[in-house]
């Protein structure tokens, strides 16, 4: 039996029609539409902000502010180790090939390579940034480091 887009349907009883709210005593839902009797949410066009608590001092505003944000924090691009170990011995591994290569999405302030990985040849790495471990592993494996100016 063929299955068409005309036929296919919700199962019985998995859609409940909206509740008609206002339409009048008999409805059930007649005089206030179910919002009640008086007061500010009762009324039309009545929208309460997210985090108004009725002019009291709200939750937000009575806790403690904490730290600061540093305006001058620099953001890296960040690449680790095993991340570089497809490129060939000969390669010149700089963020502009990064980029390309789509290893890396932002260059941000600069990039870092960081020592998570193990390199198996001797790489020529340049970045603007090098953490201590995968310095000496590039080093170990025979490759160099080229740290760019900031």
């Amino acid at each position: 039996m063929a299955i068409h887009v005309g036929s296919v349907h919700p199962p019985r009883g998995a859609k409940k029609r909206p509740k008609r709210i206002g339409q009048g005593m008999g409805s059930g839902h007649g005089k206030t539409a179910t919002r009640g009797s008086k007061g500010q949410k009762s009324r039309s066009g009545s929208r309460l902000r997210p985090g108004f608590e009725g002019g009291q001092m709200p939750l937000q505003r009575r806790l403690p502010k904490r730290g600061f944000t540093n305006v001058f924090r620099k953001h890296y691009a960040i690449v680790n180790l095993r991340d570089l170990a497809g490129f060939e011995a000969a390669d010149l591994i700089t963020p502009e090939l990064l980029l390309e290569r789509r290893i890396i999405r932002n260059l941000e302030d600069g990039l870092k390579v960081l020592g998570e990985g193990e390199v198996s040849q001797p790489l020529k790495v340049s970045a603007h940034h090098f953490s201590k471990s995968a310095a000496e592993k590039i080093a170990k494996a025979g490759g160099t480091v080229e740290v760019l100016p900031a």
